[in-house]
C-alpha cells in the first residue's frame, strides 16, 4: 500500500468506541515529545502511533547493539549499528505515512530544548535512567513551558508511572536533587520513581545491577507494560478525561506479583518513608551491598 492509498480514518477505525470521532481528530491534531527511543522510548512511540496521533518530536543520539535485542521495539537483526532515531522513524512511518517528525539525532541538548518542546502538547520521558542532567533540564523546561510530564519506569516486571503537572508539584521538588552529587542525585531518582519497590522481592540475581558500570537487568514485559500505562495517560490527558493523580502521587503495577499499588509522598524525598529508603539504596549504588 502506498502513502496514496493510506486513509487514516479507515486506519483508526477500530479505535471507536473506546474514542468518539471528534477525541480521534484531537489526537490526531496533537504534538508528543520523546527523548529516548530505546526501552521504553521506542515502545511509546509506536503506541502512540497506533492510537493515531500523528505529530511527534523525537530525540535519540545512539545505535542499536545486540544487548538491545531482549526488550527494545526497534532492535533486530536488520538494524543492528544503526541509529535508533532514524530506524524508529521509518517504524512510524510504516504505521502512519502521514506522521510528521521533527528529529533530533544529536539528542536534546542546552542550545536545542525549547526547539524540541515547541509546539508540544505532552512531553514523553524515555530517557535512559543515567542520562539524569538531561532530564533534569527537560523537566524544568517542560514546567517552565506549562507541559504535562509522564514518565514511566520499566521495573522489574512493572511499571511505576509518574505524572508531573504543570500547575501541581515539580520533579524538583518531588525529587529533591538540587544541592547534591551526581550518585545522590540517581539514589533520589530511583526513590521517587519507585516508593513502593515491589520488584526488589523477585530479583534473583543482585550482581546483575551494577551502578558504576551503569547497567542493569530489564525485561521486554516491563517496557510493554510502560507503553501501554503511557498510551493511555496521553490519551487522558489529551482528551481531557479523568483524572489522573499527579505527583506527589505515583502509581506501581506490578504483573510479576499481581498487585497494584499507589504512593503518596508529601514533600518528595524529604518524607520521612523516602529518607528510609534511601537508606537502603545508597550503599546498593555505592555497591556495598
Amino acid at each position: 500500500m502506498t502513502r496514496a492509498q493510506f486513509d487514516y480514518t479507515h486506519a483508526y477505525s477500530r479505535n471507536m468506541g473506546w474514542l468518539k470521532s471528534d477525541e480521534q481528530a484531537t489526537v490526531r491534531q496533537s504534538r508528543i515529545a520523546i527523548a529516548g527511543l530505546g526501552g521504553v522510548g521506542g515502545a511509546h512511540l509506536l503506541t502512540l502511533c497506533r492510537l493515531g496521533v500523528a505529530n511527534f518530536n523525537i530525540s535519540d543520539f545512539d545505535n542499536f547493539d545486540i544487548h538491545n535485542m531482549n526488550r527494545q521495539a526497534g532492535a533486530f537483526m536488520s538494524s543492528m549499528h544503526k541509529p535508533k532515531l532514524d530506524t524508529l522513524a521509518q517504524m512510524a512511518k510504516d504505521i502512519n505515512p502521514e506522521v510528521d517528525l521533527r528529529l533530533f539525532p544529536s539528542g536534546v541538548q542546552a542550545d536545542n530544548v525549547d526547539e524540541f518542546l515547541r509546539d508540544v502538547d505532552v512531553y514523553v520521558d524515555g530517557l535512559d535512567f543515567f542520562a539524569l542532567p538531561a532530564r533534569r533540564m527537560v523537566f524544568a523546561k517542560c514546567r517552565e513551558k506549562g507541559i504535562p510530564v509522564l514518565t514511566a519506569a520499566p521495573l522489574g516486571v512493572g511499571v511505576a508511572l509518574l505524572y508531573f503537572s504543570p500547575t501541581g508539584m515539580s520533579a524538583e521538588d518531588y525529587f529533591k536533587w538540587d544541592g547534591h552529587d551526581l550518585q545522590e542525585q540517581y539514589a533520589r531518582f530511583i526513590a521517587g520513581l519507585s516508593p513502593a519497590m515491589m520488584q526488589r522481592h523477585y530479583l534473583v540475581a543482585p550482581e546483575a545491577v551494577n551502578f558504576q558500570e551503569k547497567r542493569g537487568p530489564s525485561t521486554v514485559m516491563a517496557c510493554d507494560l510502560c507503553a501501554g500505562v503511557m498510551g493511555a495517560s496521553v490519551m487522558k490527558l489529551l482528551l481531557g478525561r479523568g483524572n489522573i493523580r499527579a505527583a506527589p502521587w505515583g502509581m506501581h503495577f506490578d504483573a510479576y506479583q499481581q498487585k497494584l499499588k499507589f504512593t503518596w509522598r508529601p514533600f518528595g524525598n524529604s518524607n520521612p518513608l523516602q529518607q528510609l529508603l534511601l537508606m537502603f539504596i545508597r550503599p546498593v549504588l555505592a555497591g556495598r551491598k
